[in-house]
């Protein structure tokens, strides 16, 4: 067995926590991700700002140092990953480094990491966050992005649906094999969605050629979709779609009945910053429910 499987298979779900609103919601529901996959919790609390300037600044306003605030934020996210589920193995650190780098380094020994949609930082209140946008395009193994109105729950199921967007490209999804996996934990249907779309220049309002180029392009995604799910095991109840539009668009809409979007991303040797692609950033900005970016090698 190889180290990414077995990683897969029995490395610790990580949750980045920062005592934020979404930071506490990303950590009940990474309790209960956790508890369906059989692995322990890993709380990271990591904020290089307190690294340098905390105690000075502690010091100046009678406060307490940095480390035991940050201490004091990691310690109440164990515990109510803790009373939530009692049997959980939990453990908590706290590491002086800026967030999405200390959270990309744990990603390698990971199972996943889950991520709430922003922390307290302003700044990233305007964007994604910052930090979570980072994480998703850069960790080599899946990110979840808790985004979306649901509970704070992995489980039971609200909409009782895993939905994964299938691309061009079927030699082999990373994607398709982490929303298989998630569909079965869950007990739940497996919505895999191909989008197609029928390039301008091959239309046509000829009579007797109307319709014919978009019923090839139609065709061909339902192959490609086939063969994205070949693989997949006849005890997982699969619903396919294939439909004309936009990719990102098309996700959009699917992520309003689901609990949980599964998306791809390409990651290439040697290449450097975000590695995202268009679907997955629409994706981490504007799903209606979590999100999990799956990287896959190119």
């Amino acid at each position: 067995m190889n180290t990414a499987v077995e990683r897969a298979l029995s490395g610790p779900l990580v949750v980045g926590v920062d005592g934020s609103a979404p930071s506490l919601r990303a950590v009940d529901w990474a309790a209960d991700e956790a508890v369906l996959r059989g692995v322990p919790l890993r709380l990271v609390y990591a904020c290089l700002w307190e690294r340098y300037e905390g105690a000075a600044l502690a010091r100046d306003i009678g406060r307490p140092t940095a480390l035991p605030l940050a201490q004091d934020v990691a310690g109440a996210a164990a515990e109510r990953a803790r009373v939530r589920h009692p049997d959980l193995k939990v453990t908590a650190d706290v590491v002086f480094e800026e967030p999405e780098y200390a959270l990309v380094r744990e990603g390698r020994h990971a199972s996943a990491l889950v991520v709430g949609t922003r922390g307290r930082s302003g700044i990233a209140e305007m964007l994604l966050g910052s930090v979570s946008l980072a994480v998703a395009a850069r960790a080599d193994c899946p990110v979840i992005v808790l985004r979306g109105s649901h509970d704070n729950r992995a489980t039971p199921p609200v909409r009782r649906r895993v939905v994964v967007g299938v691309g061009e490209d079927v030699k082999e999804s990373a994607a398709v094999g982490f929303a298989v996996a998630e569909a079965r934990r869950r007990g739940v249907t497996l919505e895999a969605v191909r989008a197609w779309r029928c390039p301008a220049h091959e239309s046509t309002d000829h009579p007797l050629m109307s319709g014919e180029p978009a019923s090839l392009h139609e065709e061909r995604a339902a192959e490609e979709l086939e063969a994205a799910l070949r693989d997949v095991p006849a005890d997982i109840d699969v619903r396919r779609r294939t439909v004309e539009g936009h990719a990102g668009r098309v996700l959009l809409a699917a992520s309003h009945e689901a609990d949980l979007l599964v998306v791809g991303a390409r990651r290439r040797e040697g290449h450097f910053g975000l590695q995202l692609g268009r679907v997955a950033h629409a994706a981490l900005h504007h799903s209606a429910c979590p999100v999990a970016v799956v990287p896959q090698q190119a």
